[in-house]
């Protein structure tokens, strides 16, 4: 079997087998093809695609080029949830502990943020002792007694995958679906919960910027899930505007625990709501309205914040933050942004917000770099509310005054305020 003809086939646009796939892929972790073979194949992928058939064998074969986990002894069907990155997405902090609350198991492992998209591990780790390294035993442990647990991604699972992303990121073949979606659900595959929820963001703040794209990944993704014995759905959300209120490391695990604590109720609720019902759906437990009543049940009667304190705990965190959110920490510098004007809150650009994030210290320029984690932007309006003039819009939260009001200048041209009422944001644009 000769590389150049698999590329040529691809170039060609006719379907690789899938002992051909195979080979590509473990030859190529294998250090027996060289990059420049590799780049080329990347490169017909990116320009002619890969049919369904082959974005599964690419997918399976990343996914056996390391370690699968094995859920076997826990008692009742697993669910993962992965959502494709957006501003303020703290959802994983809610959805675990509400679907665990209801009988649920959520296994969850989770990446750190790059560049202007927080992650959920920095999130976690802004949370005074909490762990996001267990070993394979502790984890297993944890889900099987407490329901959930969030971890760093970790040891050999799908080193395919880590190798044919760095070079993607060099050869300019990072957006194409097949890749994406293969690079994506061998992660999943790998960590084999029985069920997988897709949350894909689409929108100025999400790597889907059209709706055509993202429903495109969300069905080269589903097909994968179902064609290796995965139930799954996929859920189309909005990312035109922040997620939430709060956009930076502590200030999301703040707003999650006001949320769990019932304290407020936003549109982010909402959709945690929503989502927490369609994977308790995908684990057998109800119907979709029967699973969202559950949901919201364990939220309303203080279960969910619970459940969250007893997985802080089983991490090493400081469960005490649950009832004392003070406890998290705190930037030393703040600023506040008021309106100068009257009007509707009609946009809040989720790109530019990030941006703005990023250059406050709250975000990664590099795998190396060092966060803030009391760092980020809290706003106290949503969309679609009044504004007043003098109004304050938001709260700039970073390690100086100076970086404050570098951000500020970004921030403000990043929201719209109209003269005409504009509807509230729907974050759910359809499910699949």
């Amino acid at each position: 079997m000769q590389v150049y003809d698999l590329i040529q086939k691809t170039v060609r646009q006719k379907k690789l087998m899938k002992s051909e796939m195979q080979f590509l892929i473990t030859n190529f972790t294998n250090n027996k093809i060289p990059d420049y073979m590799m780049s080329a194949w990347l490169m017909a992928v990116r320009c002619q695609g890969l049919s369904p058939e082959e974005t599964a064998d690419m997918t399976l074969a990343m996914r056996d080029s390391g370690e699968i986990l094995d859920f076997s002894e826990i008692p009742g069907a697993t669910v993962d949830k992965h959502s494709t990155g957006g501003i303020g997405d703290k959802t994983t902090l809610m959805i675990a502990p509400i679907v665990a609350a209801c009988g649920g198991y959520v296994p969850k492992m989770s990446g750190r943020g790059l560049g202007f998209t927080g992650g959920t591990i920095d999130k976690l780790e802004s949370i005074p002792g909490f762990s996001v390294n267990l070993s394979r035993q502790d984890f297993y442990r944890q889900i099987q007694k407490i329901g959930c647990a969030v971890i760093a991604q970790s040891g050999n699972l799908t080193p395919a995958d880590k190798k044919i992303y760095a070079l993607r990121n060099l050869t300019a073949t990072v957006d194409s679906i097949p890749l994406i979606s293969a690079s994506i659900m061998s992660k999943k595959l790998a960590l084999n919960a029985d069920c997988i929820l897709l949350d894909v963001k689409c929108g100025n703040g999400a790597f889907m910027k059209t709706r055509e794209s993202a429903l495109a990944l969300a069905e080269s993704m589903k097909s994968t899930a179902i064609a290796h014995g995965k139930k799954c759905s996929a859920v189309i959300t909005d990312m035109n505007a922040p997620l939430g209120m709060a956009v930076g490391n502590a200030l999301e695990v703040r707003e999650a625990i006001s949320i769990l604590r019932c304290e407020i109720h936003n549109p982010l609720a909402e959709l945690v709501i929503d989502l927490s019902g369609q994977m308790l759906a995908l684990s057998g437990m109800g119907d979709l309205q029967e699973c969202r009543c559950k949901a919201l049940k364990a939220l309303k009667s203080g279960k969910a914040l619970t459940k969250f304190a007893e997985m802080i705990a089983a991490q090493g965190g400081d469960a005490s933050v649950t009832d004392h959110p003070e406890k998290l920490p705190h930037s030393r510098a703040s600023r506040m942004l008021f309106s100068d004007k009257s009007g509707y809150l009609a946009s809040v650009h989720s790109e530019e917000i990030g941006l703005a994030c990023l250059e406050l210290g709250a975000g990664r320029t590099s795998a190396n770099s060092q966060i803030d984690p009391g760092a980020g932007v809290v706003f106290l309006h949503q969309i679609g509310d009044e504004i007043q003039d003098g109004d304050v819009l938001c709260e700039i939260h970073a390690d100086s005054d100076v970086l404050c009001e570098q951000a500020e200048k970004r921030i403000c041209s990043a929201i719209q305020i109209t003269e005409m009422p504009v509807p509230e944001l729907q974050l759910i644009d359809c499910v699949i």
